[in-house]
C-alpha cells in the first residue's frame, strides 16, 4: 500500500512566549529603576569634625610653639598622622631633638621635653586620652625598664604604620621630663 506522498505538516512556532519573557524582564528593570530613584539618598559629602574635648587631667596647649616642631616635618609626616602632635600646657624642649636615620630609612624622630605642673601619670593619661580620641591605638603601656610609657599605632595615608611613644624619664609632683618619639613602621604591630 503505497500512499501518495504528502508534504510535511506546517506548524508555525509562536514568538509570543519569548516576547513575554523579554517584556517581563523589561518591566522588572523599570520597576527596580523607579525604586532606586525614589529610595536613593544620594552621596553625602564627608563632613569635617572637630576633635573631642577631653575633660579632666592636663589641658592641651592650643599653640604648642617650638616644642615638637622639629619632628613635625611636613615632607615626611602624612597629614592624617600630624594630629598626634599635641602637648599639655607648660611643655618646652628639654634638649636637642634628633632624627637617627636622617633620611637613611624609615622616618624616626625623638625629642626630649619637660612639662611643668604635671607628673608622670598625668602626662601618660593626657596622651592616652588625646591620641585615642584621634584614632590612635594604644598597644603597649610601660617600658621594660619600668618607666611610664605609652606606645600608639596608626595607619598613615602614605601606606606605612606610624608609632608614637611617650616615655617619662624623670618625674616629681611639679615637673615631668619625658621623650616624644615618632617613627614610621613598615608593618602592623
Amino acid at each position: 500500500m503505497s500512499e501518495e506522498p504528502k508534504p510535511p505538516l506546517t506548524t508555525t512556532t509562536s514568538l509570543w512566549p519569548a516576547a513575554a519573557v523579554l517584556g517581563l524582564a523589561v518591566v522588572m528593570l523599570v520597576i527596580f529603576l523607579v525604586i532606586n530613584v525614589v529610595a536613593n539618598q544620594g552621596v553625602t559629602k564627608e563632613t569635617t569634625t572637630t576633635l573631642p574635648l577631653v575633660v579632666g587631667g592636663l589641658q592641651r596647649d592650643v599653640a604648642p610653639g617650638p616644642a615638637l616642631k622639629y619632628c613635625l616635618q611636613s615632607a615626611e609626616v602624612p597629614s592624617n598622622i600630624a594630629n598626634a602632635f599635641v602637648m599639655p600646657v607648660g611643655t618646652a624642649p628639654a634638649g636637642k631633638a634628633n632624627t637617627p636615620n636622617s633620611g637613611a630609612g624609615d622616618f624616626d624622630c625623638y625629642e626630649p621635653l619637660t612639662t611643668t605642673g604635671a607628673n608622670g601619670p598625668s602626662l601618660i593619661n593626657f596622651y592616652d586620652a588625646q591620641l585615642e580620641s584621634r584614632g590612635w591605638n594604644l598597644f603597649s603601656s610601660g617600658a621594660s625598664n619600668g618607666d611610664p610609657q605609652s606606645l600608639f599605632q596608626k595607619a598613615g595615608s602614605d601606606g606605612f604604620y606610624w608609632v608614637i611613644g611617650v616615655t617619662v624619664t624623670t618625674s616629681n609632683a611639679a615637673r615631668v621630663d619625658w621623650t616624644f618619639r615618632i617613627y614610621q613602621n613598615s608593618e602592623t604591630i
